[in-house]
C-alpha cells in the first residue's frame, strides 16, 4: 500500500509540475518532466490510442487503439528513462520530444 501511495504522489507531482504548454520553450526541466512522466504514466498509452483511432476510424479504431496502445506503452516506458538518464544533455538538439504527443495525457486534450 506505501509503495501505491508513492507512485500515485510521484504521478500527481509529473502531472501538475510538468504539464506545460508547447508554447514554452524546450529546457532540461522539460525533459526531466517528460522521462518522470513517461515512466510515471505510461499506461496511458493505451486508453489514449484507444481514443485517437477511435476518433479516425470509427468503431475498428478500438481493437487498433489497443494494439497499438500495448506496444507504444513499453515505448513510452523506456523513453521516459532515456530522457530521465539523458535530461542534462540536449540530445537530440534542443532538447526536443522523441516521441508525439510529447506527454501521455495529450492524447485527452
Amino acid at each position: 500500500m506505501k509503495k501505491l501511495r508513492i507512485y500515485v504522489s510521484a504521478a500527481f507531482i509529473a502531472l501538475t509540475l510538468f504539464s506545460f504548454s508547447n508554447a514554452y520553450a524546450q529546457t532540461s526541466a522539460h525533459k526531466l518532466g517528460r522521462g518522470v512522466a513517461g515512466m510515471a504514466c505510461g499506461f496511458l498509452e493505451i486508453p489514449g490510442n484507444i481514443v485517437k483511432e477511435t476518433r479516425a476510424k470509427g468503431a475498428i479504431g478500438f481493437p487498433i487503439g489497443l494494439a497499438t496502445g500495448l506496444g507504444m506503452t513499453v515505448t513510452r516506458e523506456l523513453v521516459g528513462v532515456y530522457e530521465f538518464i539523458s535530461a542534462p544533455f540536449p540530445v537530440p538538439s534542443g532538447f526536443r520530444p522523441i516521441l508525439t504527443p510529447e506527454y501521455p495525457w495529450d492524447y485527452f486534450e
